[in-house]
């Protein structure tokens, strides 16, 4: 590290003279609901659970999209009979994890990128082998993995234009940080050039490990439920809503009602904790609306149902026609992943801020899968068309799960790749490094 470590020995310094701010910030944000209070001390590294007495892969995702997109790959790691460490940053992220990670594979909170919290993280889990999905590039993190010889890999990685054009302005940062990486597997060429243009030595084209995870699961009792609640109803859902999203959305709804008097809209916002303050807003515009969270039901008298909760985002794709995807209509959040509706038979509608996820969009969009809305009036009409022509719909789907079905493959390209560091993982138990 020396000749290059300058800037990250004053980044360890300030960070660690940082650590009384970075304790303070955790409790702030505990207030706010994004930390669990329980488990807040992982996020200082302190170890919630025992390390398994074997080699362990430590998988990190930092919210709900990459740890779902790692679901297939924990699986097939667990498999081979390696212990499996999965890291996150936030709350949501957490939960979802507790219903869907296979038995056996272990959760924490990433802690914060201060060089004791890290420290201590690796000290008691000591990973035989490190995997970041995508784009969570901290240096604390890196240079503990550095010193004690573990090999990260970037997978499913990703390095959109604005990302690029920020790490492009400091040179000698982005190539001695990638530089830390033993392999980074792209999800795309744009993405692997953008890497290897930064300094990333070794970069390869894997695919996109989203087209190869299931479909989100849905309770079979409840699903029976529901369906029965909403049939003959023509249905559709905004999914993944952000703030600024909400309102247009229930235009949209107040646009179609007329036309469809027995229209529902579901609302999943991304975040569930904002359910109150979209069921405010349906009530100051006179919507019937209800809330999944407080245990109410889409009931035949209601037009605008709310899931905020959990893990059930399979539920409501499976009762819909038509998905929106949000984060899209809104700019700086740049579009949320489509595949999930597309495997469950939605017709797809995005806005135009989608960079976030722009090779699939585009693809969908080539294939008549998916639509793409400029404004509350443009997602109205698109809407109603489909929901009015179910034929057309069903069309549309049927090109989005096509589409879905023939970009997979990355799961078998990206354990391929991996293979010599997996078959290194399974002979090695770390020693505490003092």
């Amino acid at each position: 590290m020396s000749g290059k470590g300058a800037i990250f020995r004053a980044y360890r310094y300030t960070t660690a003279l940082l650590e009384p701010a970075a304790a303070a910030l955790l409790l702030m944000r505990q207030r706010r609901g994004k930390e669990d209070p329980e488990r807040i001390s992982e996020r200082r590294g302190h170890p919630g659970v025992k390390r398994p007495n074997k080699p362990l892969v430590w998988l990190h995702g930092a919210s709900v999209g990459e740890t779902v997109t790692l679901l297939p790959l924990i699986a097939k790691l667990q498999k081979r009979g390696l212990a499996v460490l999965v890291t996150s940053g936030t709350v949501t992220s957490a939960k979802l994890l507790a219903a869907r990670l296979p038995a056996g594979v272990i959760h924490q909170y990433l802690p914060l990128d201060v060089p004791r919290y890290m420290r201590r993280f690796m000290e008691h889990w000591r990973p035989e082998l490190c995997l970041i999905c995508e784009s969570e590039i901290w240096p604390n993190l890196l240079i503990e993995a550095h010193r004690r010889s573990i090999p990260v890999v970037m997978v499913n990685g990703r390095m959109s234009e604005r990302s690029f054009a920020r790490w492009y302005k400091m040179p000698k940062t982005s190539r001695f940080l990638l530089s830390c990486f033993e392999a980074c597997l792209a999800q795309s060429q744009a993405d692997a050039e953008r890497l290897a243009q930064l300094g990333a030595p070794r970069v390869s084209v894997a695919g996109n490990l989203k087209f190869d995870v299931p479909a989100p699961p849905a309770d079979p009792g409840m699903l029976a439920i529901l369906d029965g609640m909403t049939t003959g109803r023509p249905v559709w859902i905004a999914a993944s809503t952000h703030p600024g999203e909400d309102e247009l959305v229930l235009a949209a709804h107040l646009a179609i009602k007329p036309y469809l008097p027995k229209l529902l809209t579901i609302i999943a916002p991304r975040h569930p904790q904002r359910g109150p303050d979209i069921e405010a807003l349906a009530q100051a515009n006179d919507v019937a609306v209800s809330r999944r969270a407080a245990g109410e039901n889409p009931e035949r008298d209601v037009d605008l149902y709310v899931a905020d909760t959990v893990n059930e985002l399979g539920l409501f794709y499976r009762l819909s026609q038509v998905a929106f995807l949000g984060g899209s209509l809104v700019e700086g959040i740049g579009g949320h992943n489509p595949i999930e509706p597309a495997k469950l038979g939605c017709a797809l509608l995005h806005g135009p801020y989608v960079h976030n996820n722009a090779e699939i969009f585009a693809a969908f969009d080539q294939d008549s899968g998916s639509r793409s809305v400029p404004d509350a009036q443009a997602l109205a009409g698109a809407v109603h068309r489909w929901l009015s022509d179910p034929a057309s719909a069903r069309q549309a789907a049927r090109a989005a799960a096509q589409t879905a079905s023939q970009l997979g493959g990355a799961l078998n390209r990206t354990l391929h790749a991996i293979e010599p560091l997996l078959m290194r993982a399974a002979l090695e138990q770390r020693e505490p490094t003092p």
